[in-house]
């Protein structure tokens, strides 16, 4: 008997160690839970108890240089739905779905989601949401967001970008000044039971969302669409495969416009582009995305191409500045040039014969800039390349820029120092060409090209202003002021006589040029003209380049220079600037105006007929003499049924193998 008690003490003893040792360690565990390591638990808890909801900032508002709204953040709506609280799941699903176009089952397989919240749609429009809270569904909540919108579209899309559903700037000026754009979201915080239904006389706080600055561009509203109706038009007429357009004050660097057809919508950026519209769904995400990128991707700061003629500014330029060249000088053109065993020819087949320096700018003869390109040498005409900015970005406030390519000089021998000379074996951008042009009409001053011209508060008080910045002094004022005349009489008697415009003086230079391909150059062409006005006085420089033209003709001063004399013709009435009409100028205003006739796909010998008989003058652009006179008009400037006073210039163009 007493063998038994002390078995069962011993088991009853046993089970108390048990127990103790348990109730010691739950006791530590309680412990180290409620006091040691109570903060961490307490965090959790009060993850499980609130309801975070981010409150959007309002997006800056992007304004032209004159106010005038380009981006705007408009009220959209974010649907969210409370599961716990919806009653009747497949009547909230069908609404729901009706308003929003969406499938029904997938609305449903959200809505029967074990979670507090979900989300079903963000980016919503007032208007759709008006009507679903007309319905009073229980358990949807609709949360106040803001919406990037365009007012215009496609206007300056690739100056001001977009944003993403999230409206964080993706491309353009959305993305380059997304941190000031952005402002800082704000939260509202509830307190929340295990079915996230908010908990009754519950502390919540709510912390204000601080919007973004707005920004103010240099970008001229008025100005850029004169660039846009251009570039459209000849974007249009020429079958381009884009065109480029931009305008630029030479004093401050100022881009005044920046216009690409093709473009795309700003609203709706991720369309399929044109052509890909029935292949699209069958693309892999990754050949979407590069599909886009190309439509993205900004060829005014981004696409280098060989500038052909127009770099004949900067040869000009280098060699009037380090007098290795007067304009008076003479040269013989017969044609071609040998350098090092290799025939470089003129762009035009029959010679130019004997000419001065300034003919040979009006002629764009490439014989005279080879040999311009080769008193200066490779050292001395790289330095000035260098000087103007071509080889290295510009700073433009845009992504994606490129820097161009250009030879060093020890990869620049007599061939390569006679090619660049007169524009080809190198590549610059458009931007590049336009401030280095404008370095050379104003008095010798590189400007930054400047995008932006300020950042301001909701109250209009600027908070940063981006200053125009003078990167160095190339060329001086004298050389400037005679490279100006020079350049404008290759308007008033060149190659530019399409950019002439009665009353102003305008001086600028016509390229052409081959496209680079495997093993060679291509027989697609670049056209492009660069314009400024008035020459004594540049108040803008105008660049436009046509990419591969697929009309009658591809020459720059064909085709570009009528899209950069519209550009500026009326941006100089816009700025008001006043027209000084010479005595000639004056006299032919005098005469009555004639309709000008068709002459296209005429001979030229009974072309100019028509035209005389109108009382005009026919000017043959490609060709002359004997060997064009059968010759077939492709294109005539001024278009038939324009209206010219009296005795006034008909240019006409031929057919020709020719390239400028």
């Amino acid at each position: 008997m007493s063998s038994v008690k002390i078995t069962v003490r011993k088991r009853l003893l046993f089970l108390l160690i048990i127990f103790t040792i348990a109730f010691v360690g739950l006791t530590g565990r309680l412990v180290y839970i409620q006091i040691i390591n109570s903060n961490e638990y307490l965090e959790k808890a009060m993850e499980q108890w609130t309801r975070d909801v981010k409150i959007p900032s309002k997006r800056g508002i992007i304004f032209d240089r004159n106010g005038k709204e380009l981006a705007i953040s408009a009220t959209a709506y974010e649907i969210l739905v409370n599961p716990a609280d919806v009653e009747d799941k497949e009547a909230v699903a069908a609404a729901i779905s009706e308003a929003l176009q969406m499938d029904k089952a997938a609305v449903l397989e959200k809505i029967n989601k074990p979670q507090a919240t979900v989300s079903i749609k963000k980016k919503v429009d007032a208007e759709i949401v008006k009507a679903l809270r007309e319905k009073e569904l229980k358990g949807v909540i609709y949360n106040e967001d803001t919406k990037r919108f365009y007012p215009q579209r496609n206007f300056a899309s690739y100056v001001l970008g977009f944003t993403s559903v999230d409206n964080a700037g993706q491309e353009g000026i959305e993305k380059t000044f997304d941190k000031y754009l952005s402002g800082f979201p704000g939260r509202n915080i509830k307190m929340t039971d295990a079915y996230g239904q908010e908990l009754p006389d519950s502390e919540s706080k709510y912390y204000e969302p601080q919007d973004g600055l707005n920004l103010v561009l240099t970008i001229d509203e008025v100005i850029q669409h004169f660039a846009e109706k251009a570039a459209e038009n000849a974007y249009i007429e020429q079958k381009a495969k884009r065109v480029t357009a931009i305008v630029m004050d030479p004093k401050n660097g100022d881009v005044l416009a920046m216009a690409v057809k093709g473009d795309y919508d700003n609203n709706d950026p991720r369309k399929p582009p044109e052509g890909l519209t029935d292949t699209w769904s069958t693309l892999a995400s990754e050949q979407q995305y590069n599909e886009l990128m190309m439509v993205w991707r900004n060829p005014a700061i981004s696409d280098a191409y060989e500038p052909g003629s127009t770099f004949k500014i900067i040869t000009t330029a280098a060699g009037l500045e380090e007098k290795v060249v007067t304009p008076t000088d003479r040269f013989y053109c017969n044609g071609f040039v040998i350098i090092s065993g290799q025939k470089l020819k003129c762009w035009r087949s029959r010679p130019h014969g004997s000419e001065s320096f300034v003919e040979g700018v009006q002629n764009s003869c490439n014989p005279v800039f080879m040999e311009v390109g080769a008193r200066l040498g490779e050292d001395r005409f790289y330095k000035y390349i260098k000087a103007f900015g071509f080889g290295e970005k510009t700073n433009i406030k845009l992504l994606g820029e490129a820097a161009g390519i250009l030879y060093t000089p020890s990869q620049m021998g007599p061939v390569e120092l006679a090619t660049v000379s007169f524009g080809q074996g190198i590549a610059v951008t458009p931007i590049q060409l336009i401030t280095a042009v404008s370095a050379v009409v104003n008095d010798g001053y590189l400007m930054e090209p400047r995008i932006a011209k300020k950042l301001v508060d909701n109250e209009g008080n600027t908070v940063h202003e981006f200053e125009p910045k003078v990167v160095r002094q190339v060329i001086s004022k004298e050389t400037s002021e005679l490279t100006r005349e020079i350049l404008e009489s290759v308007v008033s008697e060149g190659t530019g006589k399409s950019a002439y415009i009665s009353g102003y003086r305008v001086g600028g230079k016509t390229g052409t040029a081959q496209k680079a391909g495997v093993g060679g150059y291509s027989g697609k062409y670049v056209a492009s003209f660069v314009g400024f006005a008035p020459a004594n006085d540049p108040k803008v420089v105008v660049l436009v380049v046509i990419d591969e033209p697929g009309g009658f003709s591809y020459f720059g001063g064909q085709i570009a220079s009528p899209v950069v004399k519209s550009i500026i013709s009326d941006t100089l009435r816009y700025l008001d600037v006043k027209p000084q009409y010479t005595a000639e100028e004056l006299k032919a205003l005098q005469k009555p105006l004639v309709k000008v006739p068709e002459v296209r796909n005429m001979a030229y010998k009974d072309a100019i007929k028509v035209i005389s008989q109108s009382k005009l003058h026919a000017v043959l652009e490609s060709g002359e003499g004997e060997s064009s006179i059968n010759s077939l008009i492709v294109d005539q400037t001024p278009k038939p049924g324009a209206s010219i006073n009296e005795g006034g210039d008909v240019v006409l163009y031929v057919k020709t193998s020719a390239s400028e």
